[in-house]
């Protein structure tokens, strides 16, 4: 697999990444109250930690992780409680919790660091990334190819491609905003959000191998 390979995958790894989910659902967040560059630019967070999964998978460690009914399980309900966590948070927060309505809502570096550690924590805690990098990714490996390389190229393809669906879904979120004048529209965004959370941490634990 060469740099070429790598583009022609690109497509493939873009509609992965657009995929609608609870990281995605965060960068739509994040587009609303910074706007699409600070959510594309939090995503570096849930890259952090596909990364791990990346190495995990590429030493064989994946495959084990899927295999084994205990690991998979432990790491599901610390997703979905995180979700449900971060689901009542959003519901029961004031009305202007975590929203500048003025035009300029760039995150500062220090809330931006809190965006991307919220990302990484919704990556790490999800288990179908890693069902992603152990049982998809071999579907693309050439056998006859050095396998580091290929995961490499793969990689930071699909990572690519992750920052550019969360750049996506905040372009989304930025036009949402539009709506969002008063107390009303943010109290019905944070439980929007809150009831989305929630919803993909009570789905999470649905999930089977």
């Amino acid at each position: 697999m060469n740099l070429v390979d790598a583009l022609l995958f690109f497509p493939v790894a873009l509609l992965i990444a657009l995929t609608p989910g609870p990281n995605n659902f965060c960068s739509l967040g994040n587009g609303i109250r910074h706007g699409a560059v600070t959510a594309g630019l939090a995503a570096l967070g849930r890259n952090v930690a596909f990364v791990i999964f990346l190495v995990i998978s590429a030493v064989g460690l994946g495959a084990m992780l899927l295999a084994s009914e205990t690991a998979f399980t432990v790491i599901k309900w610390i997703g979905a409680f995180y979700l449900l966590y971060l689901g009542v948070k959003s519901w029961r927060s004031r009305a202007f919790d975590g929203l500048d309505l003025s035009e300029n809502g760039a995150a500062q570096p220090r809330a931006l660091h809190r965006l991307m550690l919220q990302e990484f924590l919704i990556g790490i805690s999800n288990p179908k990334a890693i069902l992603l990098f152990a049982a998809v990714f071999p579907q693309f490996i050439d056998p006859t190819q050095p396998t580091t390389q290929q995961f490499v190229y793969l990689g930071g393809t699909h990572l690519f491609a992750e920052m550019v669906a969360a750049f996506i879904y905040g372009l989304f979120g930025r036009q949402i905003r539009r709506f969002i004048r008063g107390p009303r529209g943010v109290r019905r965004l944070n439980q929007a959000t809150g009831a989305f959370f929630a919803g993909a941490g009570g789905l999470l634990l649905t999930a089977h191998r």
